[in-house]
């Protein structure tokens, strides 16, 4: 196992950012390939400036690393300029880290975080030379394994991946390499077919070659395994405790700029705030926190290590973290032993953020702030279950202006369940009035709206609903952007037909698989890149292979029609979802469980948890949208059962 960098390095000279291949981060490895070890090529699908960040390619690069049986390197997809070199010399896809030739791996496995990227992943496997067809593989050929939130639905990729890790990956990921360390020290006895029918028996493991799907028409009927021991439902893997896993120790830190280009420390995982358009808050219950002092430690050590002069603390809401406040303020201040440091929290509740967060922020640097209403009206973010009131915005928003911020970006979305133009009208009124809250402390107080159209995703309440078409999805967003053409708001937008492809991947099938092959043999790579992107690629696929784009996009589903992601548990009960989808019809809002009574949705049944009512306030304080102004309270978290380990 040679490297290819002689091979390589003459043909960066002609690539737009050669630095993209090269490797040698701070943090980064060189692993020695052994006979006995499974050897991984991680593969984040996108560009390096994308992938590098990623925090769960990270995570699994060190746990894989550590292991006696394992190595494990990263690779990414490369741009259009630098895919043309390899391709003209005949050079392979290959590891950032050490320029091993992908063939020289036993797994290759990929972060799948969003669908318009499969192109990308039979690009990546095709100049691997991997048979892009999981059937057309042989016993020599990589295994090919993806995990991330898009597997969740991994019907559209199933004749693509051999395997996929459904949830947390941490603990999964070496139990799958025992399975393949024993395959290979068996001489491969049995062929693929063995390989794969012992993953499917590993939990949260789904091989999609271990199933059979029956159709009536156009209808997925059922979706039943080959073999009496492989399970009928794969249920999701669940990392009980982050305490166990203070991962990534050596983040890494690139030779080139990147999105995210910052110290990442995920404080906790999981949320149950319950936004029903949400896939993210749905799929990661329970909430799981770090420690405090294990999150501080992280973040001390990983400044110190990497250099950066800023941290993200990451999560599905960051500002819930139960020692937020002592924790920015530690940060921003001397007790942290690093000096001063810029602190953002990417995922903001309006609702939980407060002045005090925002006067410790600031002391050291005006991060980006982002406040994501969702919705322009009370009604609609009812519908939704974002149960933030007009006035937690404005106090929100209050707070940034008056610590000297100029501009914040706020975020919603266009194309909601019952939307109606006075909700999306709503959008430009709460820009209007935030504008205005910030010309009391500056003049040149200004917003970014940013507007994003719906896509319903498997595993929520919305699951059932018919996404807008382009057309209507258009309409709303030259009617917003009518109303705030004389504000001092700028709107950007996600273009709606990438909208509406992502519809045709999120909620499809196994057919769409061949919809996904068309794409790409036609060109139709970096499609998540709006220079590349293509709608009509998509709807001459659908049409190629028989398909009614409408059936899959903005038809709604019925109660009793089997979804093609049902035989995946995400751990939310089906009963759960359809009669919280009810609920949102009539809009009707449910707070928090975390401080209310459980409704039941299966995660603390199925995962062994302890539902523990909370007092009636969270720990951030707030209204939770009921618009009563409660007394601060302690809390109990809900409560990990130590009868049961997520494995």
């Amino acid at each position: 196992m040679s490297s290819l960098w002689p091979r390589i390095e003459p043909l960066l000279a002609g690539v737009e950012k050669p630095a993209r291949y090269i490797g040698m981060e701070r943090g980064s490895l060189a692993p020695e390939h052994r006979p006995d070890a499974v050897a991984w090529l991680l593969v984040y699908p996108d560009t390096y400036e994308i992938g590098l960040p990623n925090q769960g390619l990270q995570i699994l690069y060190e746990i894989l690393n550590e292991r006696r049986d394992a190595v494990a390197e990263r690779a990414y997809a490369p741009w259009v300029d630098f895919e043309a070199e390899l391709r003209a010399h005949d050079v392979p896809l290959f590891s950032v880290d050490t320029h091993r030739s992908a063939r020289d791996f036993d797994v290759l496995a990929f972060n799948l975080s969003a669908e318009l990227v499969f192109t990308n992943v039979l690009n990546c496997l095709d100049l691997a030379g991997v048979p892009v067809r999981a059937e057309c593989r042989a016993v020599a050929d990589l295994l090919v394994i993806a995990g991330g939130h898009c597997a969740f639905n991994p019907e559209p990729m199933a004749d693509f991946v051999d395997a996929f890790v459904i949830g947390d990956g941490e603990e999964a990921a070496g139990e799958v390499t025992e399975v393949i360390a024993a395959w290979k020290r068996g001489g491969h006895v049995g062929g693929r077919e063995a390989v794969l029918h012992d993953l499917a028996t590993v939990p949260g493991v789904y091989v999609p070659s271990m199933y059979e799907v029956e159709h009536d028409g156009p209808r997925v009927v059922a979706i039943t395994p080959r073999y009496p021991d492989v399970p009928e439902r794969v249920d999701k893997r669940t990392v009980a405790d982050l305490a166990d896993w203070p991962y990534p120790k050596r983040q890494l830190v690139p030779l080139i700029e990147v999105v995210h280009d910052r110290l990442n420390v995920e404080v906790f995982r999981g949320c149950t705030r319950g936004c029903r358009f949400c896939q993210a808050g749905m799929i990661t219950r329970p909430v799981r926190e770090r420690p405090l002092d294990q999150a501080r430690t992280m973040i001390v050590e990983g400044l110190r290590r990497s250099g950066y002069d800023e941290v993200a603390l990451t999560s599905l809401s960051s500002a819930d973290f139960s020692g937020i406040d002592g924790l920015v303020a530690s940060l921003v201040g001397e007790q942290a032993g690093c000096g001063n440091v810029g602190v953002s929290l990417p995922s903001l509740r309006v609702d939980a953020f407060t002045v005090g967060i925002a006067s410790e922020i600031q002391k050291v640097r005006r991060t980006g702030l982002t406040f994501a209403p969702e919705g322009g009206s009370w009604r609609i973010r009812q519908v939704i279950n974002k149960l933030i009131t007009e006035d937690d915005l404005y106090a929100a928003v209050e707070g940034a202006y008056s610590q000297g911020w100029r501009r914040v970006k706020l975020y919603f979305l266009v194309g909601l369940p019952t939307e109606m133009d006075e909700d999306t009208l709503g959008i430009a009124e709460l820009a209007r009035n935030v504008i205005a809250v910030g010309k009391r402390h500056t003049k040149q107080a200004s917003a970014t709206v940013s507007v994003g159209g719906f896509v319903p995703k498997a595993h929520t309440p919305f699951q059932w609903f018919g996404q807008n078409g382009v057309e209507e999805l258009r309409r709303k967003i030259n009617m917003l952007r009518d109303s705030l053409r004389k504000s001092s708001a700028q709107v950007r937008w996600h273009d709606p037909e990438a909208s509406f492809a992502e519809g045709i991947v999120s909620r499809g099938d196994r057919r769409i698989g061949r919809v996904i092959e068309r794409v790409w043999r036609e060109g139709g790579t970096f499609q998540e890149w709006s220079e590349h992107f293509r709608l009509d690629l998509w709807l001459d696929a659908m049409a190629a292979e028989g398909l009614d784009p409408a059936w899959y996009v903005t038809r709604h589903r019925t109660e009793d029609e089997v979804l093609p992601w049902d035989h995946i548990a995400a751990g939310l009960h089906r009963d759960f979802l359809w009669h919280d989808w009810q609920s949102a019809l009539a809009a009707h809002g449910l707070p928090d469980c975390r401080w209310t009574p459980c409704y039941d949705c299966g995660v603390c049944t199925d995962y062994a948890l302890e539902h523990v009512v909370a007092s009636p306030v969270p720990p951030a304080g707030g209204s939770q949208g009921t618009g009563q102004d409660l007394s601060r309270g302690g809390s109990v978290p809900v409560a990990l059962l130590p009868a049961r380990s997520a494995s």
